[in-house]
């Protein structure tokens, strides 16, 4: 893989566990050595320098703190190694402790400290190092939901001010999508998609990055085709061709929050009948059979197949999941669905990648 991440910029390594993510970001830290090519920080070529002469901050997954030292010797540890004058460390601990709420707490011990503080002790000691480049691994991981919510708005807030790039390495796609000024998505050890958050999520390269990021998952169902059509069911949706004809099966996705009840004026319109309702709160998800002479009778279990599963395989039985009012009792309703045209995605069968691609800004490498 190439990547450059510039100056400002907030790249997010986004995947799976074991796509190679965590590895990415141990080349870069020196941790690991690359069995080729180069890696370069500014102008030097950093491949064959020790961790220690890189001057990049890392932040790991656990919590890595002394626990013998209390919140200020922690912040400062990595300093004194360096030689730096003590006058200028109190300067530098001062300015991470105000930036991340740390004032209080500075004679505590990590012991002493909640989850959402021992992170932001970790942030510090990587603030005061004032490195050319920051690495973070997963830092938020071990933080329940609630706290992880509002950790993730003050690393935000945090890394707008800073004057260097930051290297984020998560599975989690909230982390990605909320803090990153772009996304590789990786699987596998290849990056399929390297774009802003909002390419990603509106027009992904292919159909492993459709199904890996968003939630709940983008619906993924692979249909025959006529000439010009996607056959859905009994429903035929025309396909956004530009001369020739449609290939003989196609994969059609399209977004639970993409899929809306019908209006009059809607051309594009599917009927199934409801047979799963999940409540959400401020949703419905509900899980839809799309009516159909040629469905099985043993209706298959409720979800897409995993993004990397790439077949020809025609699913007979279409469900499609929408997102819905909670207002009302959708079990068992017969629905009339709209599938806007703008919101489709289509892919090839065999390879996966995007067909009819609106995309602009995405780079798949």
């Amino acid at each position: 893989m190439s990547l450059t991440v510039d100056d400002h910029e907030f790249l997010t390594l986004l995947g799976p566990s074991g796509c190679g993510k965590s590895t990415v970001l141990r080349l870069i830290a020196g941790l690991e050595q690359p069995t080729r090519g180069q890696v370069l920080i500014g102008d030097r070529d950093v491949t064959n320098l020790r961790p220690g002469d890189r001057n990049i901050a890392m932040v790991f997954q656990s919590y890595a703190l002394y626990p013998h030292l209390s919140v200020y010797d922690n912040l400062r540890s990595g300093l004194r190694l360096k030689h730096v004058p003590e006058a200028e460390i109190k300067q530098r601990v001062a300015h991470a402790a105000e930036s991340l709420d740390l004032g209080g707490l500075m004679d505590r011990k990590p012991g002493q400290l909640s989850g959402g503080r021992a992170a932001a002790g970790r942030l510090g000691r990587a603030l005061v190092r004032q490195s050319d480049i920051f690495l973070l691994d997963e830092p938020l991981s071990n933080l329940d939901a609630l706290l992880r919510e509002r950790v993730r708005a003050e690393l935000k807030q945090l890394f707008d001010a800073q004057q260097v790039p930051v290297v984020y390495v998560t599975h989690d796609q909230t982390e990605a999508m909320t803090l990153s000024s772009k996304v590789a998505v990786l699987n596998q050890g290849l990056v399929h998609q390297l774009a802003p958050p909002h390419e990603i999520y509106n027009n992904p390269a292919n159909r492993f990055v459709a199904g890996f990021v968003g939630s709940p998952q983008m619906n993924l169902v692979t249909v025959p085709c006529d000439a010009r059509s996607a056959i859905v069911g009994n429903f035929r949706i025309p396909l956004p061709l530009q001369g020739g004809s449609a290939p003989r099966q196609i994969v059609m996705g399209v977004r639970p929050e993409n899929v809306r009840l019908a209006a009059d004026g809607d051309q594009q319109v599917i009927q199934g009948r409801v047979f799963l309702v999940e409540n959400l709160g401020m949703h419905n998800l509900v899980s839809v059979e799309v009516l159909s002479d040629r469905a099985r009778s043993n209706r298959p279990i409720v979800g897409t197949a995993r993004p990397e599963q790439i077949g020809s395989q025609v699913d007979e039985t279409v469900v499609l999941r929408a997102l819905l009012p909670p207002d009302r009792n959708w079990q068992n309703q017969t629905l009339n669905l709209a599938l806007p045209a703008e919101n489709l995605h289509w892919f090839d069968v065999e390879t996966g990648d995007a067909v009819f691609s609106r995309r602009r800004e995405a780079v798949v490498r």
